[in-house]
């Protein structure tokens, strides 16, 4: 969202906010763009202070006879907000160009995105086998001259070849299948089997553009107004907020338990549920992360069955975001799909209504860019079938490397295969080094003066506890944002660290976090723990008393 900084801009965000949002009957967060708008300009850098000045000069120019303004923009619209890529990262991105355009112009020489969940952004290298399938189905041509055999693995060229056979006219510029091409929701289909022991419909399977697309799909379905409820973890992926705040649905808050390592209650659940009726809310379903952002922690099997029964009890539709999957950190914690949790304790296709997420995005392969992903959709009437076709032919088909990778995803090389070693090592190496990196970063800010941080379980992320004294919330106050906003706003003008406020997320109210990535490569993560603990350090004194 662009940032409005001039006293103009300031006011028209303030009168659109009161006139055009209507206010949910339950919310959690304030405007991100109001907390962040405002900051003392003796906390800025000379970049921060240009950056400033070029914006107000622009916002000079008189946009009023222009038929789209704030004060009649889709109020849905203003009510959305995305903290993963908000103020801190636009300000992160006009520092940099400082870096270049005036080098030593800051106390730091580079900016370390530790803000979201973009692995090959920060020089993760993507899985081989999969770049090669992905490169030989793209120009299909190489496949017939010799040099191929000497550049590429067999099983890569195999492979290779049975994809091209599954796509009609072997065009991967070609639209397909609004669902995606059948022959790889097959595979993916044995995939999820495979994974899980029982059986998975490639029918089920509707292929998308990572998983986001997928989860507004299932708002658009779900929601008919802001009468309509959907049960979200606080704290929370703000692509939920906002794909509800679209949608003009409303947000039910369910706070997971910060003291018992982020804990879903399910009592927790139930006081939520009751409160929201009360309201006038009528829920139509739950939100579980799991493996958790952006709070790290896996749950227990114990506790997917009680959620599984809550959701049954209540007649909720399960809404299962489990894109983390294969980053698992911890030995005595393991991954189980909600599906398989669900038919394990005897539930049928029309026993709960189930939408699983998988997105090729995270894991250990990291294709953020590629755009793939599925959600396989079990519980569901045929004539909801046709309705969430319906909705998915409208964007035609999901982009076709993104429905090959997620074909790999789920059905990468085995034992035998040429690839299945070095592709074996790609994986534990990265995996390994994650695991490394959350622990490392864990044990730093642990050690940081009224800190606390959870133990990093799974996922991409870490999201520390951090007790504030009061003059800096007064002086966060005094700046019109929010405390942790004020403190990542200080942090990056002083380190060149990018971490997302925990207000982005929602948290409970008086406690403030950050969230950061664990993603910077290996030899980064010093520099980040000494940057971190020093500027820690120089903050509290000026703000202790």
């Amino acid at each position: 969202m662009r940032r409005f900084v001039a006293d103009k801009a300031k006011t028209l965000i303030s009168r659109s906010r009161t006139t055009c949002s209507s206010s949910s009957p339950i919310t959690t967060s304030t405007s991100v763009l109001q907390r962040l708008t405002s900051s003392s300009s003796q906390s800025q850098s000379p970049a921060v202070l240009r950056f400033l000045s070029t914006s107000s000069d622009s916002m000079a120019s008189d946009y009023s006879s222009t038929p789209i303004t704030l004060n009649n923009v889709n109020p849905k619209v203003l009510k959305c907000e995305y903290a993963v890529r908000g103020e801190i990262v636009n300000l992160a991105q006009k520092l940099q160009q400082d870096l270049k355009d005036n080098p030593g112009s800051h106390p730091f020489d580079e900016i370390l995105y530790c803000n979201i969940g973009n692995p090959q952004s920060l020089a993760q290298q993507p899985i081989t086998f999969f770049r090669e399938v992905l490169a030989l189905c793209d120009h299909p041509l190489i496949l017939d001259k010799s040099e191929t055999q000497g550049l590429f693995s067999a099983d890569s060229i195999e492979r290779a070849f049975q994809i091209l056979d599954q796509i009609p006219g072997r065009a991967t510029g070609a639209y397909s299948h609004s669902q995606g091409i059948k022959g790889l929701r097959d595979t993916i289909a044995s995939g999820i089997e495979a994974r899980d022991g029982f059986p998975a419909d490639p029918n089920d399977i509707f292929l998308t553009d990572g998983a986001s697309p997928a989860v507004h799909m299932m708002m658009q379905l779900l929601i008919g107004s802001e009468n309509d409820g959907i049960l979200c973890p606080i704290p929370q992926y703000p692509l939920y907020s906002a794909s509800i705040a679209l949608h003009g649905g409303t947000l039910v808050p369910y706070y997971l338990d910060e003291e018992t390592g982020w804990g879903l209650e399910v009592s927790e659940l139930e006081n939520q549920l009751k409160t929201a009726k009360s309201k006038g809310i009528n829920v139509r379903a739950l939100a579980v992360i799991n493996p958790g952002n952006p709070t790290g922690q896996v749950l227990a099997e114990a506790n997917q069955r009680e959620i599984v029964e809550f959701c049954k009890k209540e007649g909720l539709v399960l809404l299962a975001d489990e894109v983390y999957q294969e980053n698992v950190y911890v030995p005595e914690k393991q991954f189980h799909s909600f599906k398989k949790v669900a038919r394990s304790m005897g539930f049928g296709e029309k026993d709960i209504s189930l939408v699983s997420f998988q997105s090729v995005s995270k894991g250990f392969y990291g294709e953020c860019g590629k755009r793939g992903g599925y959600m396989e959709v079990t519980g569901f009437s045929p004539e909801i079938r046709e309705q969430i076709y319906k909705v998915a032919s409208v964007n035609l088909c999901s982009n076709i490397s993104g429905q090959i990778l997620a074909s790999l995803v789920m059905s990468p090389p085995k034992v035998g295969d040429e690839s299945y070693e070095s592709f074996a090592a790609e994986k534990e190496g990265i995996l390994s080094s994650l695991a490394r990196r959350a622990k490392t970063l864990e044990d730093a800010f642990s050690n940081l003066e009224g800190v606390t941080c959870n133990k990093a379980e799974g996922a991409m992320y870490l999201f520390p506890r951090i007790n504030l004294p009061n003059k800096a919330i007064k002086a966060a106050e005094e700046a019109k944002t929010a405390p942790d906003a004020f403190y990542a706003r200080r942090l990056l003008n002083a380190t060149g660290i990018v971490v997302v406020p925990g207000s982005g997320f929602g948290q409970r109210p008086g406690t403030w976090h950050f969230r950061c990535t664990i993603l910077p490569q290996e030899e980064k993560i010093p520099a980040i723990v000494s940057r971190f603990t020093q500027f820690h350090k120089q903050f509290m004194d000026e703000f202790r008393g």
